[in-house]
């Protein structure tokens, strides 16, 4: 018997989870102003509440799977998401056809728009988000630093008022040193996002930063901030009702990245103790009574170690749903879309952080139709083989299936892999299992990266920081398998063989052939570029051409970049691959240019 009762108490909801259920939603039908696998997650909160849902959609989604797993669906325009996703009139037109009297943003295109969270309060419905002002100051990454430093928060050191300039990144350089980090001012996932080593490099990424900040975010404003050279990116959830309660969720760590955007995801950290969660929380919720804050939000931190130990500076606060939001759901065993709609509706939070505990180890990894031999180069496309692992501990957040496209406007993502255990080490071999189950063909996925990463030495003793993809990491013998199937190690094959009746599974290795793991110089470019064969330069993927940086008649080695193509939300250079003179230039800005497409035509010099 007392087994029995110790098994309840250590497995009964707690009462933060239980506080949900006792919550009759007010919210009768909700719009979700996105896309893809979080608007299928929103969607299955509401119907976990009993509430109605409306899906959008632009040309490109008339069958996509999000639109299909709503109530209802609406025509919001184009397939660019200016004309589509992007655009307030438009699906605040679909809401007032619907019926709706909510909206959820869910994360990227307008979640940190305060002028869209000013217009649907406006427009008389209500606002599943933090309010609008709230936004305007976390949201916008240098009042945010102020907010911070008022809060009793140190932040990276940085510049208070954004950078009109490249002459500001020289003045910055010599106080604080090079390599300088450049961010957009009005938004974050790695958009923006430029790291200047030298002085030469400081007018090309400064109009780079500005000009995809502006695409993505609305916003050119950029600032500046002390390049940390080796540190652990670790955040912290909270959750704040409109009556005064704000609580943490504990803290999740996002150091695996490639172009300082994440891949691996998991909580809770395992370079985070109790006495450092308890500060890194307690530092969240003061930033988040500083602002006013309500709703679900993240405050990420940079952590370093250093002789004296541990060393946390505020880095930014992501006024939204995140990415990686389940894997603090299932430590903490509450559903976040959930809270976010009771916060929504005027309903205190009915927990405080006492109640809030946390269970067992959970590890996210993102699926992005991306190649990781080719530096994680996007690889959009049909998708014509889709089958989900499954599994004790298994979760799969996605929004395609087989004959879905995974389309060069919007994100690469496909799915987010999710798996739980008892212990970090449970939960890693649960990955692993999963990973090695999940079947996508038609496309070139990250599933080989997650596979090597999670096997390393390095991710088992939680050893790693958010150079490590970059720095440590060879993948460019990776095999990605055929057209994205989960592979082995480059040279290694597998072979079903039957002998005597027996079924074996056979795996050959070429050893000319096996895979290099060593460090190598990290490249802090933008992008690596886009190489080409012979005369011309093509596209390997789809994409827009944000920019010409040649003309005819110029002549140029080979690793000068030609011109910018954007593709999946990153921009990308096309560079040339021999010495030569520039003979053709068949792309300007704003034209799409499909797979294989020419795009220069480069005379080589012993030609």
């Amino acid at each position: 018997m007392k087994k029995q009762a110790s098994f309840r108490r250590r497995h009964a909801p707690s009462k933060a989870a239980a506080r949900i259920d006792t919550l009759m939603a007010r919210i009768r039908k909700v719009l979700v102003a996105n896309r893809g696998e979080i608007a299928i997650r929103i969607f299955r909160a509401c119907r976990d509440l009993d509430i109605a849902t409306v899906a959008i959609y632009s040309e490109i989604d008339r069958d996509a799977l999000h639109v299909h797993y709503a109530d209802e669906a609406f025509f919001v325009g184009d397939t660019a998401p200016a004309k589509s996703y992007l655009s307030i009139p438009r699906i605040l037109q679909a809401a007032n056809l619907a019926g709706a009297d909510a909206i959820h943003p869910g994360y990227g295109f307008l979640a940190e728009s305060s002028a869209f969270a000013a217009a649907v309060t406006e427009a008389g419905l209500i606002w599943i988000g933090p309010p609008a002002d709230a936004i305007e100051q976390a949201g916008d990454k240098v009042s945010a630093r102020k907010i911070a430093a008022a809060a009793s928060v140190a932040s990276v050191p940085g510049t208070s008022e954004p950078i009109s300039g490249p002459e500001e990144i020289k003045a910055f350089a010599a106080e604080h040193g090079w390599p300088v980090a450049l961010k957009a001012a009005k938004g974050g996932g790695g958009r923006g996002f430029r790291v200047v080593k030298s002085l030469d490099e400081a007018l090309e990424a400064f109009e780079s930063a500005t000009r995809e900040a502006e695409v993505s975010f609305g916003s050119s404003q950029i600032y500046l901030e002390r390049y940390l050279e080796n540190p652990r990116h670790v955040e912290v959830q909270i959750i704040a009702d409109t009556h005064g309660n704000v609580v943490h969720l504990g803290e999740r760590d996002c150091s695996l990245q490639r172009r300082h955007q994440k891949l691996v995801e998991e909580s809770p950290s395992p370079a985070v103790g109790p006495e450092l969660r308890k500060q890194m929380g307690e530092a969240a919720v003061r930033l988040a009574r500083q602002v006013g804050y309500s709703s679900a939000g993240t405050v990420e931190f940079l952590l370093e170690q250093n002789e004296a130990g541990p060393e946390f500076w505020f880095l930014e606060m992501n006024t939204r749903l995140q990415v990686e939001h389940p894997v603090t759901e299932l430590v903490t065993g509450l559903d976040l879309t959930q809270l976010m709609i009771q916060v929504a509706q005027g309903d205190e939070l009915g927990f405080d952080q006492a109640d809030v505990t946390f269970r067992g180890h959970a590890i996210e990894c993102r699926i992005n139709a991306e190649n990781p031999a080719q530096d994680f180069l996007p690889n959009p496309g049909k998708i014509e083989r889709y089958q989900e692992p499954s599994g004790p501990g298994v979760r799969v957040d996605a929004g395609v299936r087989a004959g879905g496209m995974i389309s060069a406007h919007y994100d690469s993502l496909i799915s987010k892999l999710i798996c739980y255990g008892g212990t970090r080490d449970q939960a890693i071999k649960a990955m692993l299992r999963a990973l090695d189950e999940y079947r996508i063909g038609g496309l070139v996925t990250t599933i080989p990266f997650h596979q090597l990463a999670l096997s390393s030495p390095w991710f088992g003793a939680g050893d790693f920081s958010t150079k490590t993809v970059e720095n440590a990491m060879d993948l460019s013998e990776l095999d990605v398998g055929p057209m994205g199937r989960s592979a082995a190690p480059a040279g290694h094959r597998r072979y079903s063989v039957e002998v005597n009746g027996k079924r074996y599974e056979v795996k050959v290795l070429e050893r000319s052939q096996t895979l290099r793991q060593k460090p190598r110089p990290p490249d802090l470019s933008p992008s690596a570029g886009l190489g080409s064969s012979g005369d011309e330069l093509t596209a390997q993927m789809q994409g827009t051409v944000v920019k010409v940086l040649r003309k005819v008649g110029d002549e140029v080695v080979a690793g000068d970049p030609i011109l910018v193509l954007e593709a999946m939300k990153m921009e990308n250079q096309v560079t040339c691959h021999v010495d030569g003179v520039v003979s053709e230039i068949r792309f300007q800005p704003g034209q799409t240019a499909s797979i294989g497409a020419v795009l220069a035509v480069v005379t080589p010099t012993d030609s």
